[in-house]
């Protein structure tokens, strides 16, 4: 077992804690020595500012316009905290014209059509590949995705950064987004696994299979509790605290005890 130390990137909006990365962008050293190319990426994001109105390219598209190697972006959101009447961008609110949307940036009036939606502590957000979306400001999010680093931005609400249209436009779906609801314990795509263990005395686990890469477990603590971790190779458990991530590899079997809230992550 591992407990993963994070990277922190700051941004014009806030900053990026990546706690479970081999990107060459944001790599943990010794993540990557025992797991050399994780498939997922795994964020916290403080957002004190509105994030730029993106998108993210799927896997065809990815290697379609920047090359081999590359690898799409699907995404989820666990809201960990949110400021009252905090928003997100959830796709377009209706719908319309690749013309019309460019008429819209060009002129700087592309919120009219943007799905805006208050979202509160709990709440999950599943933001497939291709989906426009922002976070909005007041927002901490629990973000697992992809391990891709590619980001299409639409809109930056006037701030002058390099905007990315064309690529945008080309992978951008228009499809209406389903409503947004607290997290119902489990979800999964075809990337990943997620599942919310509530550990009210005592909760054991073993981390089977043979692909460090792709076997390997991660344990998210979403709130602190008074509990602890070991595993088979630790004599002394060590307390868990909030927003700690711990990376558990195959052969391993660990033990929570107390109690604690979990996300359990598992690549699919």
């Amino acid at each position: 077992m591992l407990k993963l130390n994070p990277v922190e990137l700051k941004r014009i909006w806030g900053y990026e804690l990546w706690i479970a990365s081999t990107h060459p962008n944001g790599r943990q050293e010794d993540f990557a020595q025992k797991c050399h190319s994780y498939p997922l990426l795994v964020k916290i994001i403080q957002a004190d500012d509105i994030l730029s109105v993106q998108v993210h390219p799927d896997d065809e598209s990815a290697v379609k316009y920047e090359g081999d190697g590359f690898c799409g972006k699907t995404e989820c959101w666990y809201v960990l905290d949110a400021e009252p009447d905090a928003k997100i961008v959830y796709g377009l609110n209706q719908e319309i014209s690749e013309e019309d949307i460019k008429k819209a940036i060009d002129e700087n009036q592309l919120e009219q059509y943007l799905n805006f939606v208050n979202v509160k502590k709990g709440d999950f957000i599943f933001i497939p590949s291709k989906t426009i979306h922002a976070v909005g400001k007041g927002l901490r999010l629990l973000e697992i995705q992809q391990s891709c680093d590619l980001t299409y931005r639409l809109y930056d609400w006037g701030r002058g950064r390099e905007v990315h249209l064309e690529k945008a436009l080309k992978v951008l779906n228009y499809k209406k987004m389903p409503v947004i609801k607290q997290f119902s314990q489990s979800f999964e795509c075809e990337y990943f696994s997620l599942e919310q263990i509530n550990v009210k005395g005592g909760w054991s686990m073993y981390c089977s299979g043979a692909d460090a890469s792709k076997d390997t477990q991660l344990l998210f603590i979403i709130s602190e509790g008074h509990a602890v971790i070991k595993s088979s190779d630790m004599k002394i458990p060590v307390p868990v605290k909030a927003e700690e991530i711990y990376a558990v590899f195959p052969g391993e079997k660990i033990t929570v005890e107390g109690k604690a809230c979990i996300m359990r992550i598992r690549v699919k």
